[in-house]
């Protein structure tokens, strides 16, 4: 504001030249000295304090761990999140958490590097949204189709009055049009059901209903449910009525057990009950609806396909011509070959390929029977399978 007086006075006009030479010089500060000039905490709620930007912008330095295959500056293009608060309270939204500005990882305030293993890290400075206060979950959404990625972490340093703030996720994330309902995540601090923040209140339970499911028996592979069902797969109807089985759960005389939804198609002759898969397809029943954060990915996936074919190498030697008691070891040489090479004969076709066995263990390696004697026996005894149980002796005889 200007203010013309209406008679000419020289000490006032000397005070509004030197009040606009004193604006002008502030007026020239860097843009960097400005964003660190922060008041005093003005106000405290719930012992948690609140923090007021005087001039500029505070800046918050946000790091997201992840795991993906893709080009991680394109990954980060169609990731964006939201902070709720767990300490302000939104009015117009029944004092649920406050939430945020939306915020994304671009290429002008952030970077992007790979880390051996698939892993992806984010790093990124954003500005901070004085009406959060403390953060206690966030709103993670991604905009690319047919794709997903695992979220292992996300932490914000820099949070006015609380410094770092550390979210564990170890999940799995897919397109936000795949999902109902937004993806939720709360910080590494565990609260009892009384003692959750009231802001954060409404999104745990949100979440809680989310995860238990609606009851849509079609479910999709990226789905995030938990949802229940009953025991209907305990037989087998097609192969014929001696082979029905009741369904247990749901009924009076039945009234429980549960167990998890697999999605699985009814069997022909009886559309109450689900199909069941027998040992050799082992691998279809990978079809089934597993939580998306349950299915095996990686090594346990290979485990698992290296499981399968050892199951495989285990009946075609147990179930031989020349072997008087079928499906069992009749001698300690039976063990030992499951060390040696061998060529499997694949089922369903005669050809014969090189199997990969199991990996000979020290003890017998050198020696066969290196395991019968009684250092290897004490040896193995101390060691066990969790050290932290050995105990200095105290008595003896114990």
């Amino acid at each position: 504001r200007i203010f013309v007086p209406l008679r000419r006075d020289g000490n006032l006009m000397a005070q509004l030249a030197e009040h606009r030479n004193s604006s002008f010089l502030k007026a020239q500060r860097s843009e960097k000295e400005m964003s660190h000039e922060v008041v005093e905490p003005i106000t405290v709620e719930n012992e948690n304090k609140k923090i007021k930007c005087e001039l500029g912008e505070c800046k918050i330095k946000v790091k997201v761990v992840l795991m993906s295959e893709g080009n991680p500056e394109l990954l980060a293009k169609r990731i964006s999140f939201q902070l709720i608060s767990a300490v302000d309270g939104d009015p117009a939204n029944q004092f649920q958490g406050t939430v945020g500005r939306q915020a994304c990882f671009e290429s002008g305030n952030s970077t992007f590097r790979s880390i051996d293993g698939g892993n992806v890290t984010l790093d990124g400075t954003f500005d901070w949204d004085e009406e959060i206060g403390v953060p206690g979950a966030f709103i993670i959404r991604y905009s690319y189709y047919m794709t997903e990625f695992y979220l292992k972490t996300l932490t914000i340093e820099d949070v006015p009055g609380y410094d770092r703030i550390h979210f564990v996720c170890n999940s799995w994330v897919c397109s936000a049009h795949n999902y109902k309902a937004d993806r939720v995540f709360f910080t590494n601090q565990t609260y009892l059901p009384s003692e959750t923040p009231a802001p954060l209140r409404p999104y745990r339970e949100k979440e809680l209903a989310n995860l238990r499911g609606d009851g849509d028996p079609m479910l999709q592979k990226w789905d995030p449910f938990y949802d229940s069902a009953y025991y209907d797969d305990l037989g087998d109807s097609d192969k014929g009525s001696k082979y029905a089985r009741p369904i247990l759960g749901g009924s009076t005389d039945y009234p429980y057990p549960r167990r998890g939804r697999t999605g699985r198609p009814p069997t022909k002759t009886d559309l109450e009950s689900e199909r069941t898969y027998h040992l050799r397809s082992l691998i279809m029943s990978l079809d089934n609806y597993v939580p998306r954060d349950e299915r095996f990915y990686g090594f346990k996936l290979r485990f698992l396909n290296d499981a399968d074919r050892h199951i495989q190498l285990l009946l075609c030697r147990l179930d031989t011509q020349e072997d008087n008691t079928p499906n069992d070891f009749d001698t300690f040489q039976d063990v030992l070959k499951n060390y040696e090479e061998l060529e499997l004969t694949i089922f369903g076709c005669g050809s014969k390929m090189p199997f990969e066995n199991y990996k000979k263990f020290l003890a017998i390696k050198e020696n066969k029977f290196a395991w019968k004697t009684d250092e290897e026996f004490t040896r193995e005894m101390l060691v066990g399978a969790n050290p932290a149980i050995i105990r200095l002796l105290q008595e003896f005889p114990p």
